[in-house]
């Protein structure tokens, strides 16, 4: 029987380097950001979908031009809808088929890693959460780090969020990741012990 715990973080965080440390162990990651490129490339009914609502996000190559669809739905609320009408089910669907392959392959625990885990209110269908913290500090250090991007739009990034005590206050279990990997990897396997003792 597979358990399917949530990994998630605000921007900054380290959710990436946790997931990668995870995979380390031999222990599956799904990344939800991975699935959402593939239900809209190419021939994908989704992508048909799409092309079908906003004719102008379809590159002359047929692929979605991801930025242009971005700029439509984020300011249009009506369009993020519809758009996650045409997506999520679809997203859903293939994340439970390669939960169900992990299943059939004898993995008895893997990950769900997606930044949208609690707002989206999927947490609750998971067997438990992981969330991975960070002080506004070093969230807002490495962003800039990683995007060459200005403080003031990291912290509007982060003010766009929901904040990283919500998604705390739903966890199952907290990576308090300020420090360095040693202390992160550490800490990680401390939480991996505890959970593959009661899968």
């Amino acid at each position: 029987m597979l358990k399917l715990f949530g990994l998630t973080g605000g921007i900054g965080s380290g959710k990436s380097t946790i997931a990668a440390m995870i995979r380390e162990q031999g222990i599956p990651v799904i990344d939800a950001d991975a699935v959402a490129r593939e239900v809209v490339l190419p021939g994908q009914p989704a992508l048909a979908e799409i092309a079908a609502a906003w004719p102008e996000v379809i590159a002359a190559d047929g692929t979605l031009d991801r930025k242009r669809l971005a700029e439509i739905v984020f300011a249009d609320k009506a369009a993020q809808a519809r758009l996650e009408a045409i997506t999520h089910p679809r997203i859903r669907a293939r994340i439970a088929e390669q939960a169900a392959r992990l299943a059939e392959a004898g993995h008895a625990l893997a990950f769900l890693e997606a930044p949208l885990l609690v707002e989206s209110g999927v947490h609750r269908e998971l067997d438990g959460l992981l969330v991975v913290a960070a002080s506004e500090a070093t969230q807002v250090a490495r962003v800039m780090a990683r995007d060459r991007g200005s403080r003031e739009s990291v912290l509007l990034r982060l003010a766009a969020q929901l904040p990283l005590a919500d998604k705390i206050r739903v966890a199952d279990h907290v990576l308090e990741n300020d420090g360095s990997l040693a202390e992160a990897r550490a800490r990680l396997a401390e939480i991996l012990r505890a959970l593959t003792s009661t899968t």
